[in-house]
């Protein structure tokens, strides 16, 4: 696969601005499930930001975080790692997040 191939694979660039793509190894229902999860996460710092409350916005980032890991959007790069790795770290992150 050719340098810009691999790019293309990784890198999604909306308005000139560079963003890591989800790890496309991860099964479809995983997906599913931490992008439903980002997606409350953050709409919960939207309104935890609208209330002035620190702590539900702290708590709200983090949950996106961990989404994002999961998704292989943040953290190592997910092409640099075994796939049986980046499965585990989804795993465990959506774990964490439906506790």
């Amino acid at each position: 696969m050719s340098e810009e191939d691999q790019d293309g694979e990784r890198w999604l660039v909306i308005d000139g601005r560079r963003w890591r793509r989800t790890d496309p190894s991860l099964p479809g229902e995983i997906v599913d499930a931490l992008t439903s999860h980002l997606g409350r996460a953050r709409s919960a710092v939207a309104s935890a930001r609208r209330a002035g409350d620190d702590q539900a916005v702290a708590d709200a980032r983090r949950r996106v975080g961990l989404a994002k890991h999961g998704l292989g959007e943040r953290g190592p790069y997910w092409w640099d790692e075994a796939e049986a790795d980046r499965l585990a770290r989804a795993e465990a992150a959506l774990r964490e997040l439906e506790n």
